[in-house]
């Protein structure tokens, strides 16, 4: 494996991509681990499988698997066509454990290789080991044939949002959360988003999704759709507690202008639910001595902001027969000239996340 490179993006002329710019694939992780994922991670692969397929009628998709076990399942499970690798790793949130990809002068792709600690290390950390996350973004870049940097602090790929001309969205509960980079103050992680991914403005949101136990990664209260364009979680519900999260995100984003100077055009997506953990689907998930912990009736921090735009739809999880048509329609103003996908999204929410949490593209 090469070694990563020792200049900043940024320097080199790189940045990061809107997510709606042109794709040349996505990259998923298959789920195996019985501590997360309920009968034996059974029900999640094949939520994984049908929203693999979804994104492959647009994107091609690579899958990565862990043991033989795994990759048998997901041969059986997923449409041909579908590339299948054996790269080992801890759990299967490809959005925080691959690489955030960046373009660069005469079209150049680069890597960035964030930091991983599982959300939190020793502080609050949801999982040990985690060493075969942490390698993954290394793994996929050689394979990708693109150079890497390797990142001095630790990010998720769902903490950030971009919208390709200078902005990045992102979270202080996240961020600056005291198991991430507790050595670093905001100024300088505000420094090391603008440097690792060509960006000129920090758009800082207050919190996150009610109990995401990401410490509330951007990428489950908001989506970018296009530059000057964000989908926000929202609630009428002033008694729900995401009420107040959503708010507060509404007064900042309204006040706030992006790296162009631009006013934000803000639509309101609906919240979900509020959705909760069944005993049943409880009881089907293995105990583990890991950190994670899932009970029956804990509240899922469901949202439909977490999808994935592809070439040419956008594939957003079916959460709520009351608020997924409306999710739908919404997703259809926002994106007027892609096709508008809904794939059964409940597993991967029992398992901390969903669709885009489960996915990363590799710009065109």
């Amino acid at each position: 494996m090469s070694a990563p490179l020792a200049s900043l993006p940024a320097a080199d002329g790189f940045r990061m991509p809107g997510e709606f710019a042109r794709h040349s694939g996505c990259w998923m992780a298959w789920p195996e681990r019985p501590d997360n994922w309920r009968e034996g991670a059974g029900p999640a692969r094949r939520a994984f499988a049908a929203i693999a397929a979804a994104i492959h009628a647009s994107d091609p998709v690579t899958v990565t698997v862990s043991s033989a076990q795994g990759r048998e399942s997901a041969q059986a499970l997923l449409p041909a066509g579908i590339r299948i690798l054996d790269i080992p790793s801890n759990d299967c949130w490809m959005r925080d454990i691959g690489p955030t990809f960046l373009t660069g002068p005469g079209g150049r792709i680069r890597a960035v290789d964030w930091r991983f600690n599982a959300w939190g290390g020793e502080v609050n950390g949801l999982y040990a080991p985690f060493d075969l996350d942490d390698a993954m973004a290394a793994r996929i870049a050689e394979v990708e044939g693109v150079e890497r940097y390797r990142a001095p602090f630790v990010l998720e790929g769902g903490a950030i949002h971009v919208d390709g001309e200078g902005t990045v969205f992102t979270t202080a509960e996240c961020l600056l959360s005291a198991g991430r980079n507790p050595q670093m103050t905001r100024a300088e992680i505000e420094q090391g988003l603008k440097d690792w991914l060509g960006a000129t403005t920090v758009v800082w949101l207050p919190r996150g999704v009610h109990l995401d136990e990401t410490d509330g990664h951007v990428d489950n209260l908001l989506h970018v759709c296009a530059p000057g364009t964000v989908a926000l979680t929202w609630t009428e519900d002033k008694g729900d507690p995401q009420y107040e999260r959503s708010a507060e995100a509404l007064e900042h984003l309204s006040a706030c202008r992006d790296a162009r100077g631009r006013p934000l055009r803000i639509v309101r997506l609906p919240m979900p639910g509020p959705l909760h953990m069944s005993a049943e689907e409880a009881a089907g998930i293995a105990a583990g001595d890991n950190g994670m912990i899932r009970s029956a009736g804990e509240r899922l921090a469901g949202s439909y902001a977490n999808f994935y735009i592809a070439n040419t739809r956008v594939v957003f999880p079916l959460l709520d027969e009351r608020t997924d048509a409306e999710a739908a329609a919404s997703l259809a103003e926002l994106f007027p000239g892609r096709e508008i996908v809904g794939v059964p999204g409940r597993e991967v929410l029992l398992g901390g996340g969903n669709i885009h949490c489960i996915t990363q593209q590799v710009p065109a």
